[in-house]
């Protein structure tokens, strides 16, 4: 076994395009682009590869980062930066100003708290008029979309409790409190979507 190969998500592969195509409408301007809870790093290199006018700035916990590290540096790009060490929860974030904010399937993994810091954070550094593009499976009115979301959610909550797909509604709540106002609701490929909030 190779414990130094390159982490890889067949999901990432497989929502990549369905992204970029919401993320080329919302972050046409350039500028800093914030990505929360980078992953495998996959996001990152696809993103800033097609997306060469913005600077992208992948961040996530800390044990995630050498993995992180082989995308960017195998990738090479000018306009994409090494990855920080970034918890919701933590004050200050490691970037204090950012023109726009994206994070792909994080909320349904952190426990509330880190939703709620989550939240606070992006209406913290996030730039007036710039926009949060939050991708992932959400519920309505408490409420599944799909039976595979259902079985999704269920799967969460027997891996850890705390964590679970989140309500739009809630999220929008948290939105609102930070100062950010729904843009956008994009429908995404295998029952996901793409929420986009725009900073007052």
């Amino acid at each position: 076994m190779n414990f130094h190969a390159k982490p890889y998500s067949e999901a990432c592969e497989q929502n990549k395009e369905p992204i970029l195509k919401v993320l080329r409408e919302v972050f046409s301007e350039p500028g800093l682009i914030l990505e929360i809870g980078a992953g495998t790093g996959q996001h990152a290199v696809h993103f800033a590869r097609e997306l060469p006018h913005l600077d992208w700035q992948p961040t996530d916990q800390a044990d995630c980062l050498p993995g992180i590290w082989m995308w960017v540096a195998e990738a090479g790009l000018s306009n994409l930066r090494p990855p920080l060490a970034l918890d919701a929860c933590c004050k200050p974030w490691p970037v204090t100003q950012a023109g726009g904010v994206f994070s792909a399937n994080t909320t349904h993994i952190m426990n509330w708290p880190a939703v709620e810091g989550l939240f606070r954070g992006v209406g913290r550094v996030l730039q007036p008029g710039g926009a949060f593009c939050l991708y992932g499976p959400f519920n309505y009115g408490s409420c599944y979309t799909s039976a595979s979301n259902a079985e999704f959610d269920a799967f969460l909550k027997d891996r850890d409790p705390a964590s679970g797909i989140r309500d739009f509604d809630d999220l929008d709540r948290l939105a609102r409190e930070n100062s950010l106002r729904l843009l956008r609701d994009y429908s995404m490929p295998v029952n996901n979507r793409t929420l986009v909030w725009v900073k007052n």
